[in-house]
């Protein structure tokens, strides 16, 4: 899930380049090739690309600039933008292209649109399709009151009756947070009627998607309507991929696990031009936000760690717990935010709007068009450089270790067990809060640098022992990392204090700085 909305507006890393010659056309997309980054002087201020033709003499000039004032006596008007779309701008004394966006070095790569129609043209083609439009109108409203029509007449069916929902694979979350689950969840609900489902308040918003607390009714009771609490995640017109490959995971029954985030049913909402994902709903809210607001104990940390791994480990397995096949999932965005925290203080995966199914049948040319995804702060130093191992679908188990090995040092940094708790801080916290790919290359590659495990922290046995594991699921070579089922295991082991004291003769040690009198203390 999302972070919280009401964090502060930083400022923009942009290109910076005085008025240069270019290779641009002016045509299809290209790059600005600025070697110069900045960060913008102002919270304000977005990225701008401004590309001219005049004569045979073609230049770019990219900078940051605030909206709020014109630019060579123009209103930046699309700096909303994730990529920066030049617009041909007319009466500029020369050919004139402009674009603005607002993420990080996004004037670098320029997108021109094609070149504009005359105005004349353009009233002609419009007056001829105003009666088409109108005729497309009146069919569109008569097929939404229609729908609102047929859905009042099954709602007042189900207050007759209860929802039966063997067709809708429920799961769902009872109001006093303990979450049920019929057996046959993890599926696309194929039923033509949409859930009768009431958003109530947004409670996240990500890249791709808002997260909604929302009732779902369940059917008439001698006491009235009874609800039951989900959350339901929206996706835009325009992010359909994103859900599709989420639908797609949570619709393996396979991936079901008390450690991966239950699902309910997708939907296509076609008039609102949106798509949903139906889950249960989990008000602690999500690992970052559990961990601002609070200091854990040991056992707190033994709990949330040990389900995280668990969690992880299910997702990277080949078989279910009873033995049969299963396709290995990554998840691939694996962070503090992408967790959310149940009633009983246990981790559940969510978010795998960039997962993949490591399937057989998948060849080294499709594994390298997934791409380089996730979240920089998060990034292996593997996938920062663009050199995972593709003949080997092990190497994509590995990254997602890495993440997991950051997130686990989070949850650390807040446990009281290692003496004075400070304050939350994500990992590489002394980077910008969205750091880019580019800065985190500097931290994780040149630097060789991970977050700081402090010589206060070993004191406690046990927090010597997931300060080991951590260590080992960073390491910079991705064969030396421990597999998510090793780490799983160790957090099992730890389960008694006496486990510990036995350790020295398995095939995983714990550290051998731990002394025997520490160990007996623990054991007290």
């Amino acid at each position: 899930m999302a972070s919280s909305m009401t964090m502060l507006k930083l400022k923009l890393l942009c290109k910076f380049c005085d008025v240069e010659s270019t290779s641009c056309t002016g045509t299809g997309n290209c790059m600005a090739d600025c070697s110069i980054t900045s960060i913008c002087p102002h919270p304000e201020d977005v990225c701008v690309s401004i590309w001219r033709k005049k004569d045979d003499n073609v230049t770019i000039d990219t900078i940051c600039h605030n909206p709020a004032h014109k630019l060579h006596g123009l209103v930046l008007e699309d700096y909303n933008n994730s990529k920066c779309e030049m617009r041909e701008r007319n009466n500029m004394g020369s050919q004139f292209f402009i674009c603005s966006c607002s993420e990080d070095e996004c004037n670098d790569h320029l997108f021109f649109t094609p070149y504009s129609l005359d105005s004349q043209v353009v009233s002609v083609i419009l007056v001829s399709l105003v009666p088409l439009l109108v005729l497309a109108v009146l069919v569109i409203t008569s097929f939404y009151w229609y729908r609102i029509y047929h859905q009042r007449r099954a709602g007042a069916k189900r207050k007759k009756t209860p929802l039966d929902f063997s067709d809708a694979h429920a799961i769902m979350m009872d109001d006093d947070g303990s979450d049920s689950s019929s057996t046959h969840a993890n599926n696309l609900n194929h039923n033509t009627e949409l859930l009768p489902i009431e958003l109530d308040a947004q409670v996240g918003k990500g890249r791709f998607a808002e997260v909604y607390k929302a009732k779902l009714k369940q059917g008439a009771t001698g006491a009235g309507e009874h609800f039951e609490t989900v959350a339901v995640k929206i996706f835009a017109d325009e992010e359909y991929a994103s859900w599709k490959n989420e639908k797609d995971i949570f619709s393996d029954a396979d991936l079901r696990h008390e450690n991966v985030l239950h699902f309910l049913t997708a939907e296509d909402h076609k008039v609102e031009k949106q798509y949903w994902l139906i889950t249960a709903y989990h008000p602690r809210g999500n690992l970052q936000e559990y961990l601002t607001r609070h200091v854990i104990s040991w056992d707190d940390l033994w709990v949330l760690g040990g389900s995280l791994a668990r969690g992880v480990a299910h997702l990277h397995s080949d078989h279910t717990l009873c033995g049969r096949y299963k396709v290995p999932i990554v998840h691939r965005d694996i962070k503090s935010s992408n967790i959310l925290v149940k009633g009983d203080l246990t981790c559940v995966l969510c978010d795998f709007g960039l997962g993949l199914r490591l399937d057989n049948s998948l060849s080294v040319d499709e594994l390298a068009n997934s791409g380089q995804v996730g979240t920089a702060r998060y990034m292996a130093p593997e996938v920062l450089e663009s050199r995972i191992n593709l003949e080997n679908i092990e190497s994509f188990k590995q990254t997602d270790v890495y993440s997991m090995a950051l997130v686990l040092w989070e949850i650390t940094s807040r446990c009281n067990a290692i003496g004075e708790v400070k304050d939350y801080e994500p990992p590489f916290g002394k980077v910008r809060e969205h750091p880019c790919v580019e800065s985190m290359k500097d931290s994780v590659l040149r630097d060789r640098g991970r977050p700081e495990i402090p010589n206060s922290w070993i004191n406690h046995p046990g927090i010597q022992v997931v300060c080991g594991t951590i260590d080992e699921c960073w390491d910079h070579d991705p064969e030396a990392r421990l597999t998510a089922q090793c780490v799983a295991e160790r957090f099992n082991d730890m389960e008694h204090p006496d486990k510990l004291s036995g350790r020295s003769n398995s095939e995983e040690k714990i550290p051998q700085d731990v002394s025997v009198t520490e160990i007996e203390e623990i054991e007290k």
